[in-house]
């Protein structure tokens, strides 16, 4: 009697065996296709990587650019009283840096206000950008002024 309950014990366990092993196999039936799937999520992934990288090379020296004629903007409107330069003068330097930093601003783009050691620079600009398939207009506002110590 041991026995046959010992073979019965192992009949049912087998049966219970068979029935987990049928969802796993219909599972692999749908193996394929989920492969498939992630091959697309990396094709995605890397045309949006791509696509990212190539506007940062051409956006980011833009940028870069404007930064840089910010900083000359500010050392231009901190110096411009102490060096007694005329609004004129100060135009002018501001549009030399202008063309050294290859933005394109015209004179009458830049405004200075310049009284009692005060100076203001204000300058409006835009670069398009050609990305291919899109034309991208930025828009830049760089802005310096000093203050008097007295």
């Amino acid at each position: 009697m041991c026995r046959s309950k010992q073979t019965r014990r192992l009949a049912v366990s087998h049966e219970s065996d068979r029935r987990a092993v049928t969802p796993r196999r219909e599972q692999r039936c749908s193996c394929p296709r989920q492969r498939g799937s992630s091959r697309l999520k990396l094709i995605i992934f890397l045309a949006v990587l791509v696509a990212m990288i190539y506007v940062g090379v051409k956006v980011i020296p833009i940028l870069v650019s404007n930064m840089q004629f910010q900083d000359s903007i500010e050392s231009t409107a901190r110096f411009a009283s102490v060096n007694h330069q005329s609004v004129d003068d100060i135009r002018t330097s501001v549009l030399k840096e202008a063309q050294n930093e290859e933005i394109p601003i015209a004179a009458q783009d830049i405004h200075v206000k310049g009284d009692g050691g005060r100076v203001e620079i204000a300058a409006d600009y835009s670069v398009t950008v050609n990305l291919g398939v899109y034309q991208w207009t930025l828009n830049f506002h760089p802005y310096a002024k000093n203050n008097p110590l007295l």
